[in-house]
């Protein structure tokens, strides 16, 4: 008797090596990798399960969207295909974007990052001032190397060969070292207007698209690394201020 009962504490004792994480650890562990994604405040609020699919009536385009995101949360590292979220402002790419970093990191504690395109292309063009403490690649280096990167509103800037050239150097980069990347922007899937068309007067009369504003190299290449979303519908903040006024 004395055997079995000394055999049931060895059987309930802890086993050596087996160590439970306190809650207290990862809880801060989170909040560190959700301070380090570097979230804007105006977005810090965007879930995915806040995400509006519906105004009067059902969106296809958005509830798809959805579904990608959700998708892409839930398959993650497995399937690290990034996404091409498209579509008109105000429709939601960036709370999408969002969501999904949020949800990557408090669900799988994956290190990511947010930049505005516009925002790191200004921050990379003030590292030249010699009077500022910071180098080039001390910037593009947590870009390079973030797990997940969201990159928003991509093509924001009016294209010239410095900014081209930097484009090229942040996604070929990514895409060498096999990096997972979520870009949102308004411009339309479409190549530069030199190769969409010969006639001049249409070039003039079009819109510009996203081959215009990174060459058609990089949205090729955009092509192998990202899932194409788009998304359809009205500016969510107009309709929201039109409902307050009424």
């Amino acid at each position: 008797m004395a055997s079995s009962d000394a055999a049931a504490s060895v059987s309930g004792a802890k086993q050596p090596g087996r160590v439970t994480r306190c809650d207290c650890i990862l809880k801060k562990r989170t909040g560190l990798l959700l301070q380090h994604a570097c979230i804007p405040a105006r977005y810090e609020h965007c879930e995915l399960a806040e995400f509006v699919t519906k105004t009067s009536g059902s969106n296809p385009s958005l509830e798809a969207a959805l579904l990608a995101a959700e998708s892409f949360v839930k398959e993650y590292p497995v399937e690290k295909t990034g996404l091409l979220l498209i579509g008109p402002i105000g429709v939601g790419k960036t709370h999408l974007a969002v969501g999904i970093l949020k949800e990557l990191v408090l669900r799988k504690s994956v290190p990511c990052l947010f930049y505005d395109y516009r925002e790191l292309l200004k921050e990379i063009q003030n590292s030249y001032n010699p009077t500022v403490n910071t180098t080039e690649m001390a910037i593009l280096r947590p870009v390079f190397e973030a797990e997940v990167l969201v990159l928003d509103e991509l093509g924001a800037v009016k294209p010239t060969e410095w900014v081209w050239d930097t484009v090229s150097l942040i996604l070929n980069t990514r895409y060498n070292n096999k990096r997972t990347t979520i870009i949102t922007t308004n411009f339309a899937d479409q190549p530069p207007a030199m190769v969409a068309t010969r006639d001049l007067t249409a070039r003039a009369a079009r819109e510009e698209t996203l081959g215009d504003r990174i060459g058609e190299r990089m949205r090729s290449r955009l092509h192998e690394m990202c899932r194409k979303v788009a998304m359809e519908g009205s500016d969510f903040r107009q309709r929201v201020r039109s409902t307050n006024y009424r």
